[in-house]
């Protein structure tokens, strides 16, 4: 784990003994500070007991503390720890903002950070593995699930990875990124802000922490991020504070199997950018891109079966993150798309769908609401009613000819026939593997669901 000597004797208040608030914990009683620490279930909070002082910070005395180390779920916006930390004076931080204040004990390294509304756990995975194909050592946390304060430290002339929320960047002051990313910013969480705007400062945080001569790009396709990038160019050299080049790559995406769509255009422009940078050359980022699958169960290429091409995509679920989905692949020049699609509804329709339909061969409905989505495309592409995932599965990959593409995107929840998207995805694969013949999961022609090396 990441400890520090700066912790050494100061005094810290932790609520929420979760993933980032145990790591927390863990790294801070390691480097010699004073822990009280509290979650409501006992469970978490006996992981401590007898290292930490077990209390409430919504019930003791908060004076002498030197922060208080809350869980990014936390909403400040209405939790009582916000006044009860304002009436002693005492900073309220998260984890990434205790890593923040352990670097000048760590090896001499680089960060990344990158954040947005949309596209960042991608864009994160994706600069850790061209860096690491580079041969650069990495570590990869954050808000993609893993707390930094619980990984080793890197030697020196390593990078840190982080993918940040806005949640996380609330409760951090003091990280300067060596180099820093903003997806984009679409009205989200907005229950945890006073409106758009508060969130969209957020976001802006993240460059606002960075020194002038730090490095900052940003996809810059919507008017709240080009403003961002507007005034941090204002701020720093030119060449410091920049937009991602779409234009550069757009020729080459057809390579990149796992980088499919406008979207993934634009967090692979970001990604280069960033990596470039660090120091990447253009033939060291090419050949990491071509080995890239992608996040599971996120646009994940699970490779290819006579010519036609496997995309588990079980963590879209609401229509919003089908539609790019089904944008990722044009007719070539007739519609190629075999869309396994349903589950537990969360809307009444399709409608984010509607504009890409034209990309869709045919749709295998399934589960609760592939009644409601048959009757919906009925008319409008091919429909095949097979409510398993098995079934359709099989139908799909039957119909589909070389050139096609096999893609689960169910624009709905699991919960029907599966516990999880995760289950959903992963049983995916195994019915493919299946289908042709594979030994075992992950394989079609060409590693099934592996991930890059």
């Amino acid at each position: 784990m990441i400890t520090s000597s700066a912790f050494s004797g100061k005094r810290f208040a932790i609520l929420g003994l979760a993933r980032s608030g145990l790591a927390a914990a863990e790294a801070l009683l390691d480097s010699g500070a004073l822990v009280t620490a509290w979650d409501r279930q006992d469970v978490a909070r006996d992981k401590l007991a007898g290292r930490a002082t077990l209390a409430d910070p919504l019930e003791i005395d908060l004076a002498g503390f030197d922060a208080i180390v809350v869980s990014p779920g936390v909403p400040l916006n209405t939790h009582p720890i916000t006044e009860r930390a304002k009436q002693a004076g005492v900073p309220i931080i998260g984890d990434i903002e205790l890593f923040a204040m352990a670097r000048e004990s760590l090896p001499k390294h680089r960060v990344v950070g990158i954040t947005g509304t949309n596209g960042k756990s991608t864009t994160t995975a994706l600069v850790d593995h061209l860096l690491r194909h580079a041969g650069m050592q990495t570590r990869m946390a954050g808000n993609i699930g893993l707390p930094i304060l619980g990984e080793e430290p890197l030697p020196a002339g390593g990078v840190y990875v982080l993918e940040l929320s806005s949640y996380q960047i609330d409760i951090t002051h003091s990280l300067d990124c060596d180099v820093a990313a903003l997806t984009n910013i679409t009205p989200d969480h907005l229950d945890r802000y006073a409106g758009f705007e508060a969130y969209a400062s957020s976001k802006a945080r993240l460059f606002a922490m960075q020194s002038a001569d730090s490095f900052a790009v940003c996809g810059a396709a919507d008017e709240p991020s080009q403003a961002i990038l507007q005034r941090e160019q204002a701020r720093r050299p030119a060449t410091s504070a920049v937009a991602a080049n779409r234009a550069r790559i757009a020729p080459l995406q057809h390579q990149w199997p796992s980088l499919q769509g406008p979207h993934n255009l634009e967090n692979t422009a970001i990604a280069v950018a960033l990596v470039e940078e660090l120091g990447l050359s253009e033939e060291q980022w090419m050949a990491g891109l071509a080995s890239f699958r992608g996040l599971a169960h996120r646009m994940e290429w699970l490779g290819s079966f006579d010519g036609v091409a496997v995309y588990n995509d079980s963590k879209a679920t609401n229509t919003a993150s089908t539609a790019p989905a089904l944008a990722a692949f044009p007719p070539q020049p007739h519609p190629r798309i075999h869309w396994i699609v349903g589950g537990l509804p969360k809307e009444d329709g399709l409608a984010d769908c509607a504009d890409h339909l034209g990309n869709v061969a045919a749709a295998y409905t399934i589960g609760e609401a592939g009644p409601m989505f048959a009757r919906e495309l009925e008319g409008r592409v091919r429909v095949e009613t097979c409510e398993l995932l098995s079934e359709a599965t099989k139908r799909a990959m039957k119909a589909a000819k070389p050139g096609d593409i096999v893609l689960l995107s169910p624009a709905c929840a699991s919960f029907d026939q599966f516990t999880d998207f995760e289950a959903r995805g992963n049983d995916f694969k195994r019915i493919g593997a299946a289908l042709v013949g594979g030994d075992h999961v992950p394989h079609l022609d060409d590693g099934m669901g592996s991930e890059a090396a």
